[in-house]
């Protein structure tokens, strides 16, 4: 028999967590701020609790998917904590890898079983085979609740013990995700700038865009394996990477695009240079974006 599910939370996301295990056959309790968000899912067969102690009290699984850390801690300790005793929390709200620590240090102190989990999807991919969801914490918990994680996407990874490490991993690949999107903000300002259709700049993209995953791949192969100098594998150095910015940076300047996102790599390209690794793997960058100061 599946375990009955509680979702505290029933935004966007979390209606898609509802949906996902409702369909893989999972009697689901929901509880929201707002109730009258619940209303679609009492259609497509989840039950509503009047108040979040009702909704510990009938699940043996709580999943929570709300603002932030700190509404959880709200929800869920005080009067609430001796409810939970001898449960499994699932927090698949965004944080921190301190946070999640935190949160796992304070579930063992109240006979609570926890995992931590960072959603990488958006709402549309929960319950598919491409839904991606890295879990943190407990492996035999993880192992345990197998079924509820396959209901919920076909890619849930259980990422290592350290309760910290898929919050991590989440901050890790948004970095990457970020670096693109805002790449893609400033060369559609170069475009605007030199009248350049943006279907052109997308069809462009399409033709390049596997340069830059391999070029992306390489550099974390190469700064893994701390090979940081120019070899015959070179794929390029610094030296023609700063040479083209400069051209970049000076198209900016005459057109006079905002160079806020530029003037951060110029600074690293510079620490880097100064320190002589002007004619080094591009991977040499790398010593230059550690910890400040």
């Amino acid at each position: 028999m599946k375990p009955a599910i509680t979702v505290l939370g029933t935004g966007r996301m979390g209606s898609a967590l509802v949906h996902a295990l409702l369909k893989a056959g999972h009697h689901t309790t929901v509880w929201n701020r707002t109730v009258e968000k619940t209303t679609p899912l009492v259609a497509a067969g989840a039950t509503v609790a009047r108040s979040v102690r009702a909704a510990v009290e009938a699940s043996e699984i709580i999943i929570v998917n709300v603002t932030d850390y700190p509404a959880t801690t709200a929800l869920l300790r005080g009067d609430i904590a001796p409810a939970l005793r001898g449960k499994l929390i699932v927090e698949l709200t965004s944080g921190t890898p301190h946070s999640a620590r935190e949160a796992g240090t304070w579930a063992v102190e109240h006979g609570v079983t926890y995992l931590d989990g960072a959603i990488m999807a958006t709402p549309d991919f929960i319950g598919t085979e491409h839904g991606t969801i890295l879990v943190s914490g407990a492996r035999q918990a993880f192992d345990e609740g197998k079924d509820m994680f396959q209901a919920l996407g076909g890619n849930v990874q259980h990422v290592g013990e350290d309760l910290g490490l898929a919050n991590a991993l989440d901050s890790a690949l948004l970095a990457l995700m970020w670096g693109a999107l805002f790449g893609a903000l400033q060369s559609m300002a170069v475009c605007r700038a030199e009248n350049i259709d943006f279907s052109e700049l997308a069809r462009q993209w399409t033709a390049t865009a596997p340069v830059v995953e391999g070029l992306v791949s390489d550099l974390i192969k190469r700064t893994a394996a701390g090979r940081l100098a120019a070899d015959s594998e070179t794929l390029s150095s610094i030296s023609p990477h700063y040479s083209a910015f400069q051209h970049l940076v000076e198209l900016m300047e005459v057109r006079k695009i905002d160079r806020t996102v530029v003037d951060g790599y110029d600074a690293i390209f510079r620490r880097a240079i100064a320190a002589g690794h002007l004619h080094d793997d591009f991977a040499a960058l790398s010593q230059f974006t550690g910890k400040a100061g």
